[in-house]
């Protein structure tokens, strides 16, 4: 989580002395260090290559929804603990998720011990995860599922938990053994300007395991919040996924927040997206308090124009039939995960003047196929949409047809020309209409 802390942690130059050249001569170094035949096509790749995340990771993630609850014995249902993610797992199964692409079970902070064993290695909490996390994991993996766990690049977790620093290739080598599939990397109680080396080092002691663990980075929110712009494209090297803003809270203000962030950065991110490697704007809320209908319909399609992971944090024993509905959404989830992770972009559509009304364009699948969302950020009335076809970028002379994601009805009068305007009304508060657009003659 991107907390704010005093960052009291010294300098890691004992973990990552001998990885300093790495980080400029990654493929060639570790050819020879890890043993490991690195490369691929993917850009920046030849560093992190464990053949994970060629789309935007799926699942669940504790974080937003059960925070740090550890007291198990007021709150029994929904501490941290085997039981919850146990619980999860079983629903993700038995409600369907699973088979629609939702199968990481990620635990986040709090899992731990206070305190390492006595070899140093990280161990659960006895009382919260009696079976300790190798069961778990078994569990988990029964099911047709992965079990994603948490760490901090730091001394210590952002609860305050223990952290990975100087023990980054112990944790890497016990998380392996234990059967953990996703690894979330935190960065409280660390130095910004350490993660320059010290993410890398812990990317190649993943890889050095030999078990494909994908590896999810906090590296760029940190940056982000001490003021320096993240260098994407190096970072894509060693993360499958990276985080680069704070972390979402319950609210339509925080999900409208982080859609405002990338909105004016998105030209800095997009080169980055593509099959291995993903911006994560953070977890789905849909299922929760706080969001409108119409605002979760608008959260899962900018996540989908983002091309970025979906992970849910919600409680999925009780979560409505709406909302379960929206996040089983095939064709949403088919934008979410097309084949050539290309992020959308922002529109600059001259016949809009108004503010806090915006148009975003994703190529998906084939050249000329594309993903639009209209989005209305204003708080007062229903917004009508007037577009020309050309001003979505659109390239096909022959024409266009577009199908509402949400409805999967094909839209009247069934075809537009280049020359010819669409029209749409889209709701205030954070409403959004989602579209296919394909070549039609």
């Amino acid at each position: 989580h991107t907390h704010t802390h005093t960052h009291r942690n010294r300098t890691t130059e004992k973990v990552v002395d001998d990885l300093m050249m790495m980080t400029n001569l990654c493929g060639a170094l570790l050819l020879g260090v890890v043993g490991l035949l690195l490369g691929g096509t993917t850009p920046g790749g030849e560093c992190l290559d464990n053949g994970l995340a060629l789309t935007p990771p799926m699942g669940w993630l504790a974080w937003e929804r059960f925070r740090c609850v550890v007291d198990c014995k007021t709150y029994p249902d929904t501490c941290i603990s085997e039981k919850l993610f146990m619980s999860m797992a079983d629903h993700l199964v038995a409600d369907g998720y699973r088979d629609l692409g939702y199968v990481y079970v990620n635990i986040d902070d709090c899992w731990m011990s206070k305190q390492r064993d006595k070899s140093g290695r990280l161990q659960a909490d006895p009382d919260r995860f009696p079976s300790g996390i190798k069961k778990l994991a078994d569990y988990v993996h029964e099911k047709g599922l992965k079990l994603g766990i948490y760490g901090d690049f730091g001394n210590y977790t952002c609860a305050g938990y223990p952290g990975s620093e100087y023990n980054l290739e112990l944790d890497a080598n016990t998380f392996a053994e234990w059967g953990v599939d996703m690894l979330k990397l935190d960065g409280c109680y660390s130095e910004v300007k350490d993660m320059d080396t010290g993410y890398p080092a812990m990317s190649q002691f993943l890889n050095k395991t030999g078990r494909p663990i994908l590896f999810s980075c906090s590296w760029p929110a940190y940056e982000v919040s001490r003021g320096v712009k993240p260098d994407y494209m190096r970072i894509r090297k060693y993360c499958n996924a990276w985080r680069n803003y704070g972390d979402i809270q319950d609210s339509w203000a925080s999900v409208e927040g982080i859609i405002n962030w990338y909105g004016v950065h998105i030209a800095e991110m997009t080169p980055a997206s593509g099959p291995g490697g993903w911006n994560d704007p953070d977890m789905l809320i849909v299922g929760d308090f706080s969001l409108s209908y119409e605002q979760s319909r608008t959260q899962l399609a900018m996540w989908a124009v983002f091309a970025a992971p979906w992970f849910m944090s919600n409680d999925l024993r009780y979560i409505s039939t709406e909302a379960k509905q929206l996040l089983q959404n095939k064709q949403l989830i088919a934008v979410n995960q097309d084949s050539r992770g290309v992020m959308g972009q922002k529109r600059d559509i001259p016949s809009i003047t108004e503010t806090n009304v915006e148009v975003w364009v994703r190529n998906i699948t084939d050249v000329g196929q594309y993903a639009v969302a209209f989005l209305n950020l204003r708080t007062d009335l229903p917004y009508r949409f007037t577009v020309n076809i050309s001003d979505l970028g659109f390239v096909n002379s022959l024409g266009y047809a577009f199908t509402d994601v949400f409805t999967h009805k094909n839209v009247p009068p069934y075809h537009w020309g280049m020359n010819d305007t669409f029209t749409t009304t889209v709701n205030p508060s954070g409403g959004v209409q989602f579209y296919i657009a394909y070549y039609s003659k």
